[in-house]
């Protein structure tokens, strides 16, 4: 398959790395031509376990993409909020017969990629893969028994699913289709509702965030509302218990772990509020339900992103 890899970060380039090296025409779109000259030159270094892989992998940037003509597959892992403006400079890449994978966190950037490039040509997923970037060309990656589950938006079980997930399988992806990815999203949803944005707002890691009984409690009202919102939009979701996500959250992960919101708030960087705790708010106004304690995680999230950018003002 000709493959292009949209936000080629760390889980992009060990996704598209992993593709490339069973033998697929993989391409990682970057954003710099510094990035895309190191990996046509030096290739890309994948470590797993404490083996390094060096894979040859092509990369260019947007300005290339109507040289590059049209994928058969993109996937994209661009940040949710990057979602918009980095699939409309990519949309060169969508032919008649294209799909548009989206393996990123949170919900809702499956309606926006469905505006650019039209419904019919969106599928999407979630992957436990893992990668850490050391440098553009280098790679800490987490492959070995991490899943990854695809599927139709509308649950069909059609041919162009089963042929991606065999294409991941093959490359050593464990890959499964669900006829329910609306489910699993939401499923994993869940998760990031419980612990991203409340410890975004503590500044705790996990170790002391399942210490303090009061911001428990708040999770778990904040999953509960989640739940509530899923099922009236006719979600069918793998558990129904708050007390389940809260503690999946913290499952095989060291005290000092940080969620993905922290490090973003640490790092002085947008974070990806509208798409996890926002969009449970979101999703409940379509059924007129109320969800006041993800509204006030959104709330309080949104002052610190607002503090941030002032303070990065100031200092200009």
């Amino acid at each position: 398959m000709k493959i292009c890899v949209v936000g080629a970060g760390s889980l992009g380039s060990t996704i598209g790395g992993v593709l490339a090296q069973s033998g697929h025409q993989v391409t990682l779109l970057k954003q710099s031509q510094k990035s895309v000259d190191e990996i046509l030159t030096n290739g890309l270094t994948l470590n797993e376990s404490g083996q390094d892989q060096n894979i040859k992998v092509n990369a260019i940037t947007a300005s290339d993409i109507t040289q590059y003509g049209v994928a058969d597959l993109v996937i994209v892992l661009v940040k949710s909020f990057d979602t918009f403006k980095a699939m409309t400079a990519a949309k060169g890449l969508v032919g008649e017969s294209t799909v548009v994978l989206s393996l990123q966190n949170g919900l809702g950037h499956e309606d926006i990629l469905a505006d650019i490039v039209g419904r019919s040509h969106v599928i999407a997923g979630k992957t436990y893969v893992g990668g850490v970037m050391q440098s553009n060309t280098y790679i800490n990656s987490g492959v070995k028994g991490k899943h990854t589950i695809i599927g139709e938006l509308d649950g069909r079980l059609t041919e162009r699913v089963t042929q991606i997930a065999t294409a991941f399988e093959a490359a050593g992806l464990i890959t499964k289709v669900s006829s329910n990815i609306m489910g699993t999203i939401w499923d994993k949803l869940l998760v990031n509702v419980a612990t991203g944005a409340i410890s975004g707002v503590t500044g705790l890691t996990y170790g002391d965030l399942y210490q303090i009984p009061e911001v428990g409690n708040v999770a778990m009202k904040a999953v509960q509302e989640a739940i509530n919102v899923a099922k009236a939009n006719g979600i069918q979701l793998s558990m129904e218990n708050p007390e389940a996500a809260w503690l999946l959250a913290k499952e095989g992960l060291s005290n000092d772990f940080k969620t993905s919101m922290l490090q973003s708030i640490e790092r002085n960087a947008p974070t990806e509020i509208d798409f996890i705790n926002g969009a449970v708010v979101r999703w409940g106004e379509k059924v007129s339900i109320e969800t006041p304690y993800n509204c006030t995680l959104v709330a309080c999230v949104k002052g610190i992103e607002a503090r941030i950018s002032q303070q990065a003002n100031n200092k200009h």
